[in-house]
This record gives structure tokens, sequence and C-alpha cells, in this order.
């Protein structure tokens, strides 16, 4: 039975939706004019003038500091999380709990974290940031790592502790390895998380340096410019770099379990 060709109808024009205002982003970000709407020709004068902004960079410098320190967090917890619910613990409730981060706005979160650093009266600044995107990525790493636990060869841990390994050595030798795709996955996919989040750095940061997502909703309040689009752009490259890598390896990881 031959599909009919309207039924792709609403999946291309989904996809149109989704992804034709990101491709006029990128091509705005090249324009020679003054504005963000009207395209006058091909330049690359706003790229340089991001390199000369000393806010930009300092954001930039930021960001990278609260990636790498909350994917540090989120990568480590996560795995032992995962690991945990998937070997020691069989409570759907504890499932529930432990991806509720995940799922719940951000909005509320960020104001659940916010009231929580005012009961511990610990002063905001971007180590806040970076234990809020620890909190806000563990799940995802959770769930990534949980999903490599699920075609891991259990057999060679039984084996493990059977020839004397206690449970330490055998995660270290036999599980890690096994889930390494999967807990690199798990890591780039917190730090484009983080990288790209801005209501929780918003509520937890402080008076101290903004982010990068502040520093860009701090200049659009002013109007989006050519200079926004290509900050923007650049954003978008290293996402999509991240995420790409991340499927890539879990891909490769499924196809070595298999063999």
């Amino acid at each position: 039975m031959r599909r009919s060709k309207l039924l792709y109808v609403p999946f291309w024009a989904t996809y149109a939706f989704l992804y034709l205002p990101i491709i006029v982003l990128v091509v705005m970000s090249f324009n020679a004019g003054e504005s963000a709407y009207s395209y006058e020709g091909f330049s690359l004068k706003w790229y340089a003038e991001l390199a000369g902004d000393e806010r930009v960079l300092g954001g930039v410098v930021n960001t990278l500091i609260v990636a790498t320190g909350s994917t540090v967090i989120a990568t480590v917890l996560g795995t032992l999380l995962a690991v945990g619910l998937a070997r020691y613990t069989r409570s759907k409730t504890l499932d529930a709990v432990a991806l509720m981060p995940a799922v719940l706005p951000d909005l509320v979160l960020a104001i659940g974290l916010l009231v929580f650093y005012g009961m511990i009266q610990l002063t905001l600044g971007l180590y806040s940031v970076i234990l809020a995107h620890g909190v806000f990525a563990m799940a995802f790493v959770a769930a990534v790592v949980r999903t490599r636990l699920t075609g891991a060869d259990t057999s060679l841990e039984e084996a493990s502790r059977d020839l004397g390994a206690g449970p330490v050595v055998t995660f270290m030798k036999i599980t890690l390895p096994q889930l390494m795709p999967g807990i690199v996955a798990g890591a780039l996919l917190a730090f484009t998380l983080s990288l790209d989040e801005f209501v929780i750095a918003f509520f937890t940061i402080g008076n101290s340096e903004p982010t990068l997502p502040i520093v860009i909703y701090s200049m659009i309040r002013f109007g989006v410019t050519p200079k926004i689009n290509a900050l923007a752009a650049i954003l978008l490259l290293v996402s999509f770099t991240a995420v790409i890598a991340g499927q890539r390896l879990t891909k490769i990881g499924e196809s070595r379990a298999q063999d």
C-alpha cells in the first residue's frame, strides 16, 4: 500500500517551523548592514566585533567556568545515581524523584534553589551557579548512563566478584569502561545544557560577573542586532557539535555492546 504524499506535509512543515528561524538567524549574522531584519550583503565584521567586546569575552569565560564545573559535578553524581538506581534499588518512586530536576520547570527549580541558598546563608556567585547547574544536569546524565546500563553485560561483573574482586575494583575495572560512552555522552549533554541555561543562572548568580546568556539578555533589551545574531550562531554551533558528538558516542557504545 502506497503512502500518500500529503502525509509528509505536516512532517516537513514542522521541521520548517523549527529550523527556519535558526537558518535566518545564522544568515543574518553575516549581514553587512546595521539592521537585524534586512540583509545588505555578506560580512564577517560582527564576528570581529565580538572578539573585541570585553563584556562578551568575560561572559564567555564565566560560562566556561560554570559549564566545566557543573559538568564534573553532574557527571560524577549522575553516573553514581544511575548505577545505584539500576543495580541496587528497584523503586519507581526513587526513579521519579531522581529524574525530577529534568522535568521541573526551570523557574520552579531556580526559585527553590534561591530559597535554599538563602536558608543556608550561602553567598551567591559563580560557585552557586555551578552547584545549581550540577543539580539540574545530573538528572540528564543519570538518564543517559542508565540507558547505557540496560545494555551492559552483567556477567562480567559477576565473574569479577567470583574471582575475588571487591565492589570498588569491579566498578572501576569492569563497569566503568562499559559505561564510558554513555558517561561521555552525558557529560557533553550536561556541558551543553549549562552553556545555554539562563533562568537558573539568572536567579542564583547574585551580583557577580554574569554568564554569557545573561549578557545576551542584557543586550537584547535594547534591540536585536547582527552582533547578537553572530553570538547566537556561535552558541548554536557549539551546542550542535556537542549534541552530535554525544549521539555518535552513544551509537558507538551500543554497536560495541552488540558485537
